[in-house]
């Protein structure tokens, strides 16, 4: 792969804060003809949509999905209730494609929802349904360490040594797991001038340090913070900062170098929702993600808000220095996936060998 570029934080949030205005798919109607899904909200009924989600999203949806419910309930003459479902990301996916009936997914990357498209159940072009290809709140891939990082790991060069054990999820199941991969990846194509070679010796003794491969990026952060495993937890940034909020004498926060702008993607799974009836409360539910309200509360569980007055409320919060690539610098999510993670990929190759 040739000419990576590495983007300072200011170009890579340029990409997530450019002005936006809330969009809504809704297509209301009077008549009682009109196909499922797409009239307006029936005044005093109950509504029941499942959002099917990704690990480390539980604490944001707890608290969003109270907001929502207040937003709807003030705006319609109706009522809705949220279900939760939680699970790597890529596990999350195929669950909805063989047959979980989610109404909407927000999941860890493009890629994952793609898999759900190609499953004939989300309509092609969902990317550009919402704003900021349907992705309200970014992260980024940091290093939690033990208080005082006793290992001095400060850069992914300092993971390869012998006296490190690696925590991180599995990049065949997790969302998380595949940014930590292309996060590594992309500070060894600096280090090495773009050599492969070197790049995936660096890779492979990289994974040979890797004490425990959870299937979703939660089970990771247990098996470092409860379970005291590993010398580092390779993590999500809201991660990082629950572990720390939860146990500040024990934990600190290590930024690499160079990371990836992480965008989780939301989608409306058209099939469910059009059969359920469900397309306008579904809509919504996605869209007042975008709301000053609901980016606040993405602050607050530690991601990062799309919304650049409502990021800089949180600027004493996040590193906003760090060097960010973007899944752009990998020719994006099919071409990634195919080289890295598709089953005969340089992961199989290179953790097989392990």
């Amino acid at each position: 792969m040739k000419g990576i570029k590495f983007k300072t934080t200011a170009a890579s949030l340029a990409l997530i804060t450019a002005l936006f205005a809330a969009t809504s798919c809704s297509n209301a109607s009077a008549s009682n003809e009109t196909v499922p899904g797409t009239s307006a909200p029936e005044a005093g009924k109950h509504y029941s949509i499942i959002n099917v989600s990704y690990d480390p999203t539980r604490e944001l949806y707890a608290a969003y999905n109270e907001a929502f419910k207040k937003h709807w309930e003030s705006e319609h003459d109706s009522t809705v209730e949220i279900t939760q479902s939680h699970g790597g990301s890529g596990k999350q996916a195929l669950e909805v494609a063989n047959g979980n009936p989610a109404d909407v997914v927000t999941l860890a990357l493009e890629y994952d929802v793609n898999s759900v498209r190609d499953a004939g159940l989300i309509e092609p072009g969902w990317v550009s349904e919402f704003p900021l290809d349907s992705s309200p709140y970014t992260s980024t891939i940091v290093f939690l360490v033990r208080k005082g990082n006793p290992k001095k790991i400060l850069d992914w060069g300092d993971l390869a040594r012998d006296d490190v054990g690696i925590i991180t999820p599995n990049p065949k199941t997790s969302g998380g797991a595949r940014w930590n991969h292309l996060s590594a990846w992309a500070w060894a194509q600096k280090e090495y001038n773009n050599d492969e070679t070197k790049i995936i010796d660096y890779i492979k003794k990289l994974y040979a340090n890797v004490l425990v491969l959870d299937s979703g990026a939660r089970g990771a952060t247990n098996s470092f913070v409860e379970n005291k495993q590993g010398d580092v937890l390779l993590a999500w940034e809201n991660e990082a900062f629950l572990s720390l909020k939860e146990y500040p004498d024990d934990y600190e926060i290590v930024t690499p170098s160079i990371s990836i702008l992480a965008q989780p993607s939301v989608a409306i799974v058209d099939k469910v929702v059009d059969k359920n009836g469900t397309r306008e409360v579904a809509t919504e539910y996605l869209n007042y993600l975008y709301s000053e309200e609901a980016q606040r509360i993405a602050g607050e569980n530690f991601y990062r808000p799309s919304n650049e007055k409502v990021l800089a409320e949180f600027k004493d919060t996040f590193d906003l220095n760090i060097n960010l690539v973007t899944i752009n610098d990998f020719g994006g999510w099919d071409e990634a996936f195919a080289k890295h993670f598709a089953d005969g990929g340089l992961f199989d190759q290179i953790y097989e060998q392990d």
